[in-house]
């Protein structure tokens, strides 16, 4: 998440203050990635460092102001006008958890997966309840009202994400049970005992044993997505 990109837009507008900026952050992303004071001040410190940013006096309560400069709107223009890197993709927490489970001792991957897509669908329920309310704000604001149209764009990105996490999670479990299915079908291998069987789940069965058929997550997700277009079109 670009922190410094994001306080540079909101510095175009005209100069903030850090508190300032930190609530109208929160307010044009519904909070999704919350700040605290000391993020920002720390990130105004490093833009006024490289010539981005500058003090530009004080408001009437005292609070120290800052200035966007030309260097720092060369910087937002160049952050727009080019794509998201995404070579370097960001660490996922759950694509490792998943990879490390994986013939893990003791631990049964499918119990995993099925914990993870509960709250991934409890999420998806979340959003869309979210995405009504930001939907009612817009039609009742219109264009006038710029961060309740941030915050939906938002909102629906977080959608597509969760629904793309629960077919995933249901990808995993139908990898795993073939697996499974294969490495029975084949017998035991004494080279790599247990490999398969931690990847399925100990002990795992014959497809359809298995509690949850894979699907679940994701018709579920993508219903409680098509609700939500079908009331807020």
């Amino acid at each position: 998440m670009s922190i410094r990109h994001g306080l540079l837009a909101l510095l175009e507008r005209g100069p903030r203050y850090g508190s300032q900026l930190r609530t109208e952050f929160e307010s044009r992303t519904g909070s999704t990635w919350p700040l605290n004071v000391g993020q920002v001040y720390t990130t105004l410190s490093r833009l006024e460092r490289d010539g981005m940013v500058v003090q530009d006096g004080e408001d009437e309560a005292g609070h120290a102001l800052y200035a966007i400069t030309d260097s720092g709107r060369d910087e937002l223009r160049s952050w727009f006008e080019h794509p998201v890197d995404r070579t370097s993709p960001a660490r996922d927490e759950l694509a490792i958890k998943l990879a490390m489970a994986v013939g893990a001792p003791g631990v049964d991957i499918r119990d995993v997966i099925q914990s993870q897509r509960r709250h991934t669908v409890k999420a998806m329920q979340d959003y869309t309840r979210l995405k009504a309310q930001a939907l009612t704000a817009v039609e009742k604001n219109g264009d006038r009202e710029r961060d309740d149209i941030a915050w939906l764009l938002v909102l629906e990105q977080l959608i597509f994400q969760t629904e793309a996490e629960a077919r995933w999670l249901d990808h995993c479990e139908s990898r795993l049970i073939r697996l499974s299915s294969t490495a029975q079908t084949a017998g035991p291998e004494p080279a790599s005992p247990g490999m398969v069987a931690g990847a399925a789940g100990t002990g795992a069965g014959a497809p359809g044993t298995v509690a949850g058929a894979p699907g679940t997550g994701a018709r579920a997700a993508a219903g409680a997505a098509e609700a939500a277009r079908h009331h807020h079109p």
